[in-house]
């Protein structure tokens, strides 16, 4: 049938009707080997390895089947499907990630600032422990676990 569409005129125009077919094949059913999987003619065109033009001018026919065909089907190819799936499940992770990291963000600015204050203790502490540089340790209690 897309051999009668595309009148083949020479042996080598065979040649890429059947490469065009088994590319439409493989667009519509969802498994690209050599495009990104879109039911467009520059896709089946990368997909055939023939250049574009060689469908929108040299095999119009096989052109039209495969737009008859892209308009028949009524799903999107799994190909698709699939990418819009991982795309969501990426955007999903994205999110919890940057949220991950304004936690973590605040939590070291607090952190921050928790050690320019005990810095600031401590140097207060050093000054006023007198000449000798003598600090005193002071004892801890130990509360019973339980």
């Amino acid at each position: 049938m897309a051999a009668a569409a595309a009148s083949p005129s020479r042996l080598g125009d065979a040649a890429e009707i059947e490469a065009v077919t088994d590319a439409m094949i493989r667009l519509l059913v969802g498994t690209p080997l050599r495009s990104d999987g879109q039911l467009t003619i520059k896709s089946l065109a990368q997909e055939a390895d023939v250049k574009r033009n060689k469908l929108t001018h040299k095999h119009t026919g096989l052109k039209g089947l495969f737009y008859a065909l892209v308009r028949m089907q009524d799903a999107r190819p799994k190909v698709v499907d699939d990418l819009k799936r991982k795309n969501d499940e990426l955007q999903h992770k994205l999110t919890r990630l940057s949220a991950q990291h304004n936690q973590l963000r605040t939590c070291f600015q607090q952190l921050v600032r928790v050690l320019h204050v005990l810095k600031a203790e401590n140097q207060q502490l050093r000054q006023s422990a007198g000449s000798d540089g003598g600090i005193r340790v002071l004892p801890v209690q130990h509360q019973p676990k339980g």
